[in-house]
């Protein structure tokens, strides 16, 4: 509860914006300021409240302090930047042939994951406007999945925590 404690309203609308996409991160952030100035936050029930008395109601299944504990964790874990280091590692870790799969389950996550697969399968990272490619850059993956594999309805019916899962697959060449 450090982050949410001691940064600045700036800092915590900037964590839930980019680790969160979460909508109301500036009416959040604000509450959430309010609120310490009363008394530190030292329960998820505290700012699982905070953000529910901030968020507009809506008839959604999933909590509105889901995003905010997402951002929260992606930002104290630095998943994004671990999960980068994390493929580069894994790819140049597999043997000829080896397959490297992954499952995400939020856009940030994915988004990092197809970008990398694409680099490291591309036969240039020239920029787009070099007539002639000077990079010898060669591929080091070729693409099992050009999209994501998502679940299906029954898988999701059995599990429902599947409902954002996207699994993308590369292989060593």
């Amino acid at each position: 509860m450090k982050v949410v404690n001691n940064s600045t309203i700036d800092v915590i609308v900037d964590i839930f914006k980019r680790y969160g996409e979460e909508r109301y991160a500036k009416r959040i952030a604000g509450r959430v300021v309010q609120a310490r100035q009363e008394e530190p936050i030292i329960t998820t029930t505290q700012l699982a409240e905070i953000v529910k008395q901030a968020v507009p109601r809506k008839t959604s299944k999933i909590h509105p302090a889901t995003r905010v504990f997402q951002a929260l964790r992606i930002h104290v874990n630095a998943e994004l930047e671990n999960l980068v280091s994390g493929l580069e590692v894994a790819i140049s870790l597999l043997k000829q042939g080896g397959c490297l799969c992954v499952i995400t389950f939020h856009s940030l996550e994915d988004r990092i994951v197809k970008h990398c697969f694409q680099r490291c399968a591309r036969p240039c990272i020239c920029p787009p406007k070099t007539p002639i490619c000077i990079c010898e850059h060669k591929p080091s993956v070729e693409l099992i999945t050009k999209r994501p594999v998502l679940p299906s309805e029954t898988e999701i019916q059995n599990n429902p925590r599947a409902r954002s899962a996207k699994l993308r697959a590369a292989r060593k060449l």
